[in-house]
């Protein structure tokens, strides 16, 4: 393929080299002289393992040069990608001035175009971005029809600093956010000879998993930051204690736990948080990321009682109320915290829970209803249509596999609040169903 690319910072380099590499022929833009001059004379505007050396191929065998001239790029190009930067503004949004410059400058070329033409925006962008920004820009300079006259994408980069040459050839993964096959056809066609995981997907799911892999990587920093401050007050070796938890690819480093739902609960997380924090205070040590965990997950909870409250309905069923389904532990359920809530607020909450009987709780797990939702007996029913047939909201707060075909008998005038997304689809399509992760 013709490839322009928009920006030769970092992104852009590699980017470019890469794809000339491959044996595409690419033309980089920039504003910067520099930078231009610099890749056409082999030399790297960046400074990275191996990418020089790439950049100077590249520009030898003619599969690379740069232009200061956005129509030079992109005559005759099939494919343009925006690699631009996107910094902070001021009260922390992303700055999108140079996406949507760029996006001008392709649509201005395209007006002469006489060929569907592939726009990919490479650059980190919030949600809602390309759709709302890129795509009317690209449509008022070219004078064109997005899908119709050239397609747009989102896609995202997954490159490392000081790896990014391996990590272009060898990713975890490439995303395409695309509104349209068509539009994705040429980036599927891209990245044939790369073996790797490629996902299709809408053009916001993409710009949203772009920052969720970055905050992830932020969080995790902060993570063993936090508890290698915590060791070092006990005079633990932080450095052991996490080269064994990264170990267990069960639970630790896995999917597991990474699942859009609930608030978490039950006799282990809420308990052993609070003593960690606590082992922090004591310390004297500020751990701001394991301090919030409880906080955070108790504004979920709070979230989940406002949108159930929101209905203004009066008579609440709730499906499921231990922690977790295979089980009958109720010890700070958060579906026990979520009924508190709503009888507090003067609603008739009726639950059902196959695994709770309460002739069958002992020791701590009875103790813990006892003291803390002592009205348990005078709300259960006994099945699940016992409940449906009380009840103008039912809320879906525990996963067990009965609740999934439960749901489906629901009438059209009550409304299903689906906290841990079960499988459920007919209800779904009955546009009488709400949640938190749907």
């Amino acid at each position: 393929m013709r490839i322009a690319v928009f920006g030769l910072g970092y992104v852009g380099c590699v980017t470019g080299a890469c794809l000339a590499r491959m044996g595409h022929t690419v033309c980089g833009v920039d504003i910067s002289p520099l930078k231009v001059r610099m890749i056409n004379s082999g030399q790297s505007p960046v400074v990275e393992k191996g990418l020089e050396k790439l950049i100077a191929q590249a520009v030898h065998r003619g599969r690379l040069h740069a232009s200061l001239e956005p129509a030079e790029a992109m005559r005759a190009a099939d494919l343009s990608l925006i690699c631009v930067g996107t910094p902070s503004r001021r009260n922390g949004e992303a700055n999108v001035d140079h996406v949507l410059h760029a996006a001008s400058e392709i649509g201005r070329a395209l007006c002469s175009a006489n060929r569907y033409h592939t726009v990919a925006v490479r650059s980190t962008v919030p949600p809602g971005t390309v759709e709302r920004e890129v795509i009317p820009t690209l449509e008022r300079s070219s004078h064109k029809k997005a899908e119709r006259d050239f397609g747009v994408c989102f896609h995202p980069e997954f490159l490392r600093e000081g790896s990014s040459i391996e990590d272009f050839f060898h990713p975890p993964m490439n995303v395409i956010g695309c509104g349209g096959t068509r539009s994705a056809r040429r980036l599927l066609e891209l990245w044939q000879p790369v073996k790797a995981p490629l996902w299709v997907t809408s053009l916001r799911v993409a710009e949203m998993l772009k920052y969720a892999d970055n905050a992830f990587h932020a969080l995790k920093v902060s993570f063993a930051n936090e508890i290698g401050a915590i060791c070092k007050k006990l005079g633990i070796d932080s450095h052991e204690v996490m080269e064994i938890f990264v170990q267990d690819k069960k639970l630790n480093i896995t999917p597991l736990y990474l699942k859009p739902g609930f608030a978490f609960g039950g006799p282990c997380l809420p308990k052993d948080v609070r003593a960690l924090c606590r082992m922090g205070r004591r310390a004297q040590v500020q751990i701001p990321l394991l301090s919030n965990i409880l906080k955070s997950n108790a504004s979920h909870l709070r979230r989940a009682a406002e949108l159930v409250l929101a209905t203004g309905k009066e008579r609440i069923g709730v499906l499921g109320l231990v922690f977790k389904a295979d089980t009958d532990d109720l010890r700070e359920s958060p579906a026990c915290a979520l009924v508190r809530l709503l009888l507090h607020a003067k609603r008739k909450v009726r639950i059902y829970d196959p695994r709770v009987e309460l002739s069958r709780l002992v020791g701590a797990n009875r103790a813990f209803v006892e003291k803390g939702l002592p009205e348990l007996p005078q709300l259960l029913t006994t099945s699940a249509g016992e409940l449906l047939a009380s009840s103008d909201v039912v809320v879906v707060a525990g996963t067990h596999r009965e609740f999934a075909s439960a749901i489906q008998r629901v009438k059209k005038r009550q409304i299903v609040i689906d906290l841990v997304r079960i499988p459920a689809s007919a209800i779904a399509r009955r546009g009488n169903t709400h949640g938190l992760c749907w």
